[in-house]
């Protein structure tokens, strides 16, 4: 499905995550600036439809029991899920709430794949696909086909980032991942809902798609945010940017600034290791 930017909607601001990509990066998580914006079905500025009263505000809060400090959190993640396939049930012609099911379904999917026996981080790019679950993923993808069916306009912001993981579960190897598509649903979410974590991820599509040059360039745009100044994952992406572009004293000092900032035990050792790893 083709996508487009729309204008600013009133439903609930999704959490964003950032991507879960090369670089010491957490989901759900995942722009083709080059190229002109592909149409999308509907006009032009068309918003995604607001949910029932009361809807966006319950997928919000179901969405946010699937976040938090935990590298994984899975019988918290499977109760959110329960719920939102009930929701979806209740509200069958709403396409968000579609779309979280799908989010859920498809990031639930690599669950068995994201820690190793010790429990340590696995980065996305090193899961082996093998252990993903095909029955949750022939399901997020069903969900995802609903959402956007049910869609006269612009994809709202959890069906944006559906067809962002589904990019990820169509691909039975990580190089065959579509990352110029990944960049492209990155944009019209950044336009949707402006942020700068969003932003963040948009800079590490286009890394994948277009380089790490062109994605650093990005990242280094967003240094002065006041919403990043104490989010461990600038510096942690900027490192693996700068790794990549073989500035390899720059990327330590970044991946140990990014160890220092997290709370998340596993992560400051994954980081850690990146650093001595340089």
């Amino acid at each position: 499905m083709a996508v487009r930017a729309a204008g600013r909607p009133a439903v609930a601001r999704a959490k964003i995550h950032a991507v879960e990509a090369t670089g010491p990066v957490k989901p759900l998580i995942e722009p083709d600036t080059s190229q002109a914006m592909p149409t999308a079905r509907g006009g032009a500025g068309t918003p995604p439809r607001e949910p029932p009263r009361g809807v966006g505000g319950r997928l919000a809060r179901i969405h946010a029991a699937t976040a938090g400090d935990d590298w994984l959190r899975p019988e918290l993640c499977q109760d959110a899920l329960r719920i939102g396939r009930v929701l979806s049930g209740l509200a069958p012609n709403e396409p968000e709430v579609h779309g979280l099911v799908a989010l859920m379904e498809l990031q639930a999917s690599r669950f068995r794949a994201r820690t190793d026996a010790s429990g340590a981080p696995v980065l996305l790019l090193d899961q082996d696909r093998s252990r993903w679950d095909r029955l949750l993923i022939r399901r997020g993808l069903a969900a995802l086909a609903r959402a956007e069916s049910l869609t006269a306009g612009a994809l709202g912001p959890y069906t944006l980032q559906a067809a962002i993981a589904a990019c990820h579960a169509r691909a039975n190897v990580a190089s065959d991942t579509d990352w110029p598509r990944i960049a492209a649903l990155y944009d019209a979410l950044a336009r949707l809902v402006p942020s700068p974590v969003v932003e963040l991820n948009r800079a590490v599509a286009v890394a994948m798609a277009f380089g790490p040059a062109a994605g650093l360039e990005l990242v280094d745009a967003l240094a002065d945010e006041p919403a990043l100044r104490s989010y461990h994952l600038l510096p942690a992406t900027r490192g693996d940017l700068l790794e990549k572009l073989g500035r390899h004293d720059e990327a330590r000092a970044e991946f140990l600034r990014a160890a220092e900032m997290t709370k998340n035990q596993r992560e400051r050792a994954l980081l850690e290791g990146r650093a001595r790893s340089v």
